[in-house]
This record gives C-alpha cells, structure tokens and sequence, in this order.
C-alpha cells in the first residue's frame, strides 16, 4: 500500500473542502465547476467573471506548480514518468464520455463537485440524489465497459 499516496489524496481533498467553505464564506457561492464555467462562459453576469475567472485559474495553476516544484502529478495507467497518459479506450470513447459528462450535468442542475462536495455538505435532498446517481451510473460504466467490453484494463 502507498501511504504517501494516501496523504497526498487526504490533503487534496481537505483543500477542495476548504476552498468549497471559502467560496460560500466569502461570496456566498457553490463551488460547483460546471456552473463557474458555464455561468463565465454564457451568461458573464456584471461584477461576477473575476471571481470565477480566478477560481478556474486556480484550478489549472495549482497542478502546475506542483509540477514545476518537482512533484509530479503521480502515476497514470501505471506508468510513473508520465503526467497524461492515452485515454485508456482512445480518444473517440473519450470524447462520448465527455459528452455524456456534459450532457449529465446539465439534466442534474450540477456537477460533482457542487452536488458531491456542497450539496452532500449540506445535505441537499436534490444532492444526495444526484450524487447516487452519479455513482450508480459510474458503477455500471466501469463494470460494461472493463468486464462486457474488455476497456481501459490496467496492465
């Protein structure tokens, strides 16, 4: 078992949780992803892109800089020099995948991290539905597509 990766997943998930509190605290807002990336990219209410500009910039440079500082992103598909693997059933899976993502969140009103993260936090009924979905959904995906379509096997 690889602790490290363990405490890695500990502290990474802690600061999800306080960057959730510090944007409700603060603003009032959920951090729910697809609502911040829709919300900046078709409705730019006035006074409301900086604040969601800097949150999804914080979402991309924090990786990088633990890259720059030598931290690696760890390993994907077992391999631990690289940072992005190729997508384990290729790209045109991926991009049906992404879709679906896509096309989920919006049938659900949110995204993961605003249902699973703040909804969950504060025990949204809508939430806690929409999170059991999610994990339902992403059940069966993985069982089809590893076990009856022999996809994305870790070798």
């Amino acid at each position: 078992m690889d602790w490290m990766a363990g405490f890695q997943g500990l502290a990474g998930g802690i600061m999800i949780g306080l960057s959730a509190i510090w944007l409700m605290a603060t603003l009032g807002r959920i951090a729910g992803i697809s609502g911040i990336i829709g919300n900046l990219i078709t409705h730019r209410p006035k006074g409301d892109s900086a604040w969601r500009l800097a949150f999804l910039l914080g979402l991309i440079s924090g990786p990088l800089v633990i890259m720059a500082l030598g931290g690696g992103l760890g390993n994907v598909l077992n391999s631990t020099g690289e940072v992005i693997g190729e997508p384990a059933g290729g790209v045109g899976i991926m991009l049906v995948a992404g879709l679906l993502v896509g096309v989920g969140t919006g049938l659900s009103s949110g995204c993961t991290s605003g249902h699973g993260v703040c909804g969950l936090a504060r025990l949204a009924p809508r939430s806690i539905a929409a999170t059991s979905v999610f994990l339902l959904v992403a059940l069966v995906t993985v069982y089809i597509s590893r076990h009856l379509l022999g996809l994305g096997g870790v070798q």
